[in-house]
């Protein structure tokens, strides 16, 4: 029996794919990645599509004309036009475990370094200069007895939480679907309504999918909700955010800073905003760890041998 092919597209370890190149004819670069142009005349050779670093869009999947299976190298699934894919027998898998703790990690970190002002802080000792931190306006957050308000208490943000107690916060919540008391006993977090957790946190991260119903969820009418010496962290995806009424909001005061893994337009990102000294930033690396993307592409990799075993997992498309 002839084995299936997969073709791999983007940026993924092959340390990750071991058991996935043991059971499939799997077509990798070890150079530069594949381009669209070859993705699109090559993918009608293929039973499955390991994809990273491509979009799924309507003429991708035409080119598929095999495909059973798109496996996505990412815990987000946007850039997959997943109705159309089900409407032509494909399944689309993704991969949300492997994401779970390094993402918590970068949106942690963010947190820590936009309250503690490390961006601020380290621009006037890499110029030469000093400052007194007695000054208020040079000072940041104690975490220790502050709120969190965490938006979206998915693996990701439930991670977060944990993180969160760890270092004396109080934790609220919100989500579409309400935790069970007793996870939520657990977990030592409370649930409160979306207007309740902005105007209340003193810090919010977001851990939400870009959904019609989450873009420019946090806006400008938001913002102005928020206290003044809140802090927005955004690991999830950019454009929950509306990037224009968050540098207002900076700017004009209405809240402290941001830290930000994610942007509405990147990989392109406004000036206006690389020149406040109150937002920390990172070029969409929250799962940039080495044991992370091994996991990731071991995850990914997984979901279609399960596919092809008559069980498939993690599907977004069902």
């Amino acid at each position: 029996m002839s084995k299936k092919k997969v073709l791999v597209t983007g940026i993924v370890p092959k340390e990750g794919l071991t058991k996935l190149m043991a059971e499939c004819d799997v077509t990798y670069s070890e150079g530069e990645p594949f381009t669209r142009d070859y993705v699109l005349e090559h993918l009608g050779e293929y039973d499955a599509w390991l994809l990273m670093g491509q979009k799924g869009d309507r003429e991708m999947l035409d080119a598929g004309k095999k495909l059973e299976i798109i496996s996505l190298n990412a815990v987000g699934f946007d850039h997959v036009d997943t109705e159309y894919a089900k409407s032509k027998g494909i399944t689309v898998s993704n991969s949300p475990q492997a994401v779970r703790v390094p993402t918590a990690e970068m949106t942690f970190s963010l947190l820590l370094a936009a309250t503690k002002r490390l961006s601020f802080y380290d621009k006037v000792v890499r110029n030469g200069e000093w400052i007194d931190p007695s000054e208020r306006r040079y000072q940041g957050l104690t975490l220790e007895g502050a709120t969190l308000g965490i938006y979206g208490m998915g693996r990701i943000g439930s991670t977060v939480a944990g993180f969160a107690k760890a270092f004396g916060m109080k934790v609220l919540y919100h989500d579409v679907y309400r935790l069970p008391e007793e996870k939520e006993a657990e977990l030592g977090v409370e649930y409160v309504t979306f207007d309740e957790l902005v105007e209340t946190a003193d810090v919010v991260t977001i851990h939400a999918p870009l959904l019609p119903s989450t873009k420019h969820k946090f806006n400008k009418e938001v913002f102005q909700k928020m206290k003044n010496r809140s802090y927005l962290v955004n690991a999830a995806r950019g454009p929950i955010v509306s990037e224009e009424d968050l540098i207002e909001a900076i700017k004009t005061g209405q809240i402290a800073g941001a830290g930000l893994d994610v942007f509405e337009f990147e990989p392109n990102v406004a000036e206006e905003l690389r020149a406040l000294d109150n937002v920390i930033m990172a070029p969409h690396a929250g799962t940039g760890t080495i044991e992370g993307r091994r996991t990731l592409a071991e995850e990914a990799a997984d979901n279609i041998l399960s596919y092809f075993a008559g069980q498939p997992v993690n599907v977004v498309n069902k």
